[in-house]
């Protein structure tokens, strides 16, 4: 089939109200392409979506080892401001995926956690537009654009649940060129 048949993502998903589309949407276009897929979360209790969905995370957070991983792909949804920004484990794996050349995917308004990580500075992403999350972006020094997917060496950041489609299709662009 292709090169990704071999390759790995940790999905990463706030315990509760990640959003629904973000997360099943990309998944889906990830194994279809023959992709691995490992869901984290903070527990390994079952995770419920935004919209009601749910999932049972396969692995917790500060369990997960990106080594074992070609790329780290966070969901958004209103849990991410809750669960996955402040979360010094996940900026630290963001950090380390980022040092390993891994790539690096975001959607909604879970770019905010790169921006903590450290690892935006001085490059193009995009990000839910609400205002909290943009100031975020730009107090990690990224270049904020209101675009539906950009994609900036081996990190994709997507807008909005609208944009999940094309956000997992630039992911998997990356994927093949890493």
């Amino acid at each position: 089939m292709s090169d990704l048949d071999n390759k790995k993502i940790l999905m990463v998903i706030a315990q509760e109200g990640f959003r629904d589309e973000e997360f099943f949407e990309p998944r889906e276009i990830f194994e279809d392409a023959g992709i691995t897929i490992t869901i984290a979360s903070k527990t390994t209790n079952e995770a419920t979506g935004a919209l009601g969905r749910t999932v049972k995370p396969d692995v917790t957070i500060d369990k997960a080892i990106i080594a074992d991983y070609d790329a780290i792909v966070i969901a958004g949804g209103p849990g991410s401001r809750k669960f996955l920004w402040p979360d010094k484990k996940l900026h630290n794996m963001v950090t380390e995926a980022f040092e390993q050349e891994k790539v690096i995917g975001a959607i909604c308004i879970s770019p905010v956690v790169l921006a903590r990580a450290g690892i935006l500075e001085g490059k193009k992403a995009t990000v839910f537009k609400d205002p909290e999350s943009v100031k975020e972006l730009e107090k990690g020094k990224a270049i904020y654009e209101d675009e539906a997917v950009l994609v900036t060496d081996n990190i994709v950041t997507g807008r909005d649940p609208a944009s999940a489609e094309m956000f997992a299709e630039a992911v998997l662009e990356v994927l093949e060129m890493h």
